[in-house]
């Protein structure tokens, strides 16, 4: 059995979840730490619980969900892994602090570790999560789905009752359109959703008042 555990960060409260198992051995997903207290908090969590992480995964490649990407470089020597189609993105983020928030980035920005793929699988201790495709809300979103333990981590993708927004740079209300068609048809309805920001949500929930799952 998986173990989730969720650190609401960042002036726009982005989730960002730590992943693990009875191996010890953890996944980080859309780390957002800003403040320096957020990075502790995330820090201090991974060392009472004896965890080793393994993995920084990345949704998308927004600064909301990567900004505490460098204080997991610097202390656990993990590199963010995201789909290739979010390079542009993730390999920008002083750009995107500074057009997009006005501020600038004083930290270097960790190199890629690994571009993900559709179909790609990402294991840990004795689970794997699968990587889905789910562009829309930028070309290279995706969900980590561990269908083993029926969950699910949509990033910007899928909100309660709702979607990630399709205005910015690249994104796609057509992709979008055909990513909801794509998890109507691949998620079971027990499949319980991770949200990037609000509150975690059922498949069965989102088949049944979600407009854009209609």
């Amino acid at each position: 059995m998986i173990k989730i555990q969720c650190f609401t960060v960042n002036p726009i409260q982005e989730n960002t979840y730590v992943v693990s198992d009875q191996t010890q051995e953890a996944v980080i997903i859309d780390c957002g730490a800003f403040w320096p207290e957020e990075h502790q908090a995330i820090s201090n969590y991974l060392s009472s619980e004896g965890l080793r992480p393994t993995h920084l995964l990345c949704t998308h490649g927004h600064l909301d969900h990567c900004l505490g990407n460098v204080g997991i470089w610097k202390e656990y020597g993990l590199k963010p892994e995201v789909m290739a189609d979010d390079e542009f993105l993730i390999t920008k983020l002083d750009k995107q602090a500074r057009e997009l928030f006005g501020f600038e980035l004083k930290d270097e920005i960790p190199p890629v570790g690994r571009f993900l793929a559709d179909g790609d699988a990402i294991s840990f201790g004795t689970h794997q999560l699968d990587v889905i495709s789910t562009p829309g809300h930028t070309p290279g979103s995706c969900i980590f789905w561990c269908r083993e333990e029926q969950t699910a981590f949509t990033g910007d993708t899928l909100f309660h009752l709702s979607i990630g927004r399709t205005d910015f740079e690249r994104g796609s209300y057509q992709d979008m359109m055909k990513s909801m068609a794509r998890l109507r048809d691949t998620l079971p309805p027990e499949t319980t959703l991770y949200t990037g920001h609000g509150p975690k949500t059922l498949m069965s929930t989102e088949l049944q008042a979600n407009m854009y799952l209609r």
